[in-house]
């Protein structure tokens, strides 16, 4: 095992970096959270499945506005609500 010496100040500001950053980190969490906890939602895969499309229809319904979504760190979710009232409206294709 090595041991490194550092001079007590050097830890002390180092303390306190990871403390802010603690502080930031569970700030940005926290503007979040609400939007999550009100609502189940699910990724790309995760509706394709549901709605029983491939991928490329997924993107056709979005870019035809008939399902809404959210991007979040390039990744696209969609609210479980959403895609409910698509697949009860006369849109989605099997219930044509």
């Amino acid at each position: 095992m090595e041991v490194i010496a550092i001079p007590k100040s050097v830890l002390k500001e180092l303390n306190t970096e990871l403390d802010e950053l603690l502080r930031l980190t569970t700030d940005a969490s926290e503007t979040y959270t609400s939007i999550f906890n009100e609502e189940r939602w699910l990724d790309n895969q995760e509706v394709c499945l549901m709605l029983g499309i491939s991928k490329r229809t997924l993107q056709s319904y979005k870019n035809k506005g008939l399902l809404p979504y959210s991007k979040l760190n390039r990744k696209n979710y969609y609210k479980f609500s959403d895609v409910q009232h698509l697949l009860a409206s006369d849109t989605h294709p099997q219930n044509k």
